[in-house]
């Protein structure tokens, strides 16, 4: 994948293409079965005109069933349209803060001092800016499962949604990975698509509950009806429902299938976008494995997450036991993608968090002892911590000289590592300072060179 993404993006837009023409062609046909039925039943018209007047109304043979087919298709391209304009217009307002806080998301504040949401904050502008698109909101989401989502009709009124999960379980790298692929969606405009499909959809069930309402009509009709005339009429309303109804659940069935497919092919162009704005492949696989070998994996339990499913990063509540209705492709599929050589195993533990790391080695030393030991031990949980606050996670040879107990410096010298100048500083001011490097980063401002951990305060 990561010298084929731009060919993967290539053959996920081709196959879009061709979906959505498809789509297209469906709701065509819907409205082409009705004003054939429409001219069917404007025959049948002229006919029983023709036998009643003793045949003096066979010249309008020509004329009447023709404008039953007109007033039929009109009348479905008039439902259709005004559903999906009405149901468009529904999914817009309010944009993407109105999705994000219906599923419980918290807006973060860019003056939060907790690490893990100063992390995304950092990572959301890193990918808004490899994007070329603006930094939208971002909203957490107290849900232990690992996701995201991307909201809103255009990127002006976009936002950006993440699970506690995610940012606790996460690297960086695969953090990076997954904002990466929802700022994917949101620059190729797949919420709009979706919007519209989903609007479209909406339309052609209201063929169908228009069809039942007609059904459900018939029996008080019915009863009023003591002629032939009468007859007729509730015959040829009784058809119409039939037809109606079938048509529009069919249309629906088969659209939503359409629609399924579409959103899979645009999880596929967006992994392989992920690819092209992180240049790192392993960022967005190694996500998909962690919730592959997660407990609670992509899911998500608020009472409304069934009404953004298509948007999610994994899939996040239950679609059914048959795939063909699935917005998601296997996550299987998408490692595959990605990784064509992967092994087939999952990542059942959580990334190691360098944050979390470097406090619960604080933390974890006695409070009495040699201060050799106590210095070593504190700039072994500061390197950690300034790792960890640095976006990169500790390596493995780090962690192995972190777990020495004595001679950590020594150790670090003799491995070849530069001696850590801020030794005698604690975990908690470590993050603060790093903390500060990051507000002056984000505001465009150099640091004096050699002056960190000591520079003025902003």
């Amino acid at each position: 994948m990561s010298t084929r993404f731009f060919e993967q993006q290539d053959s996920a837009r081709g196959q879009t293409t061709r979906l959505i023409l498809l789509f297209s062609l469906a709701v065509a046909a819907i409205v082409i079965a009705l004003a054939a039925i429409g001219y069917g039943v404007g025959a049948a018209s002229v006919e029983s005109s023709a036998r009643s007047l003793g045949g003096n109304s066979a010249a309008d043979a020509g004329v009447r069933p023709w404008l039953f087919a007109f007033l039929f298709g009109a009348g479905a391209l008039a439902v259709i349209g005004l559903g999906s304009l009405y149901q468009i217009s529904q999914l817009r307002w309010g944009g993407g803060t109105r999705v994000a806080e219906s599923v419980g998301g918290r807006q973060l504040a860019h003056h939060t001092s907790d690490p893990l949401e100063r992390r995304l904050l950092n990572i959301v502008e890193e990918m808004a800016i490899a994007s070329g698109t603006p930094v939208p909101p971002v909203y957490l989401m107290e849900e232990p499962g690992i996701n995201a989502f991307a909201a809103g009709y255009l990127p002006g009124d976009a936002v950006v949604g993440v699970t506690r999960g995610a940012i606790e379980n996460l690297s960086r790298d695969e953090l990076q990975g997954v904002i990466a692929h929802e700022f994917s969606h949101i620059f190729n405009g797949d919420m709009r698509t979706n919007i519209r499909l989903i609007g479209i959809l909406h339309g052609i069930l209201l063929l169908s509950l228009i069809g039942h309402w007609l059904l459900r009509s018939m029996r008080y009709m019915h009863l009023g009806s003591n002629n032939k005339n009468n007859g007729g009429v509730i015959a040829a309303l009784l058809m119409l429902g039939v037809v109606l109804l079938v048509l529009g659940s069919l249309g629906s069935f088969l659209g939503g299938l359409i629609k399924a497919a579409v959103s899979r092919q645009r999880e596929y162009l967006a992994d392989a976008s992920a690819v092209q704005f992180t240049r790192n492949p392993t960022g967005i696989s190694g996500a998909l494995k962690r919730i592959g070998g997660a407990i609670f994996g992509g899911r998500l339990q608020h009472p409304n997450a069934s009404m953004a499913s298509h948007m999610y990063f994994a899939q996040g509540v239950f679609e059914g036991l048959s795939g063909l209705l699935a917005t998601h492709p296997p996550l299987p599929k998408r490692i595959l993608a990605i990784e064509p050589n992967w092994d087939g195993n999952y990542l059942a533990e959580a990334a190691e968090s360098s944050l979390r790391a470097g406090a619960s080695f604080s933390a974890a030393q006695p409070a009495t002892g040699a201060a050799r030991e106590s210095r070593s031990a504190r700039s072994s949980g500061a390197d950690l911590a300034a790792a960890g606050l640095s976006g990169l996670a500790p390596t493995s040879r780090m962690r192995e000289l972190d777990r020495q107990p004595r001679g950590g410096s020594a150790a670090r010298a003799a491995a070849g590592v530069a001696p850590d100048r801020s030794a005698q500083y604690s975990v908690p001011e470590m993050m603060a300072a790093a903390d500060q490097v990051g507000r002056r980063r984000r505001s465009i401002r150099t640091t004096p060179s050699g002056c960190w951990p000591n520079c003025p305060r902003a």
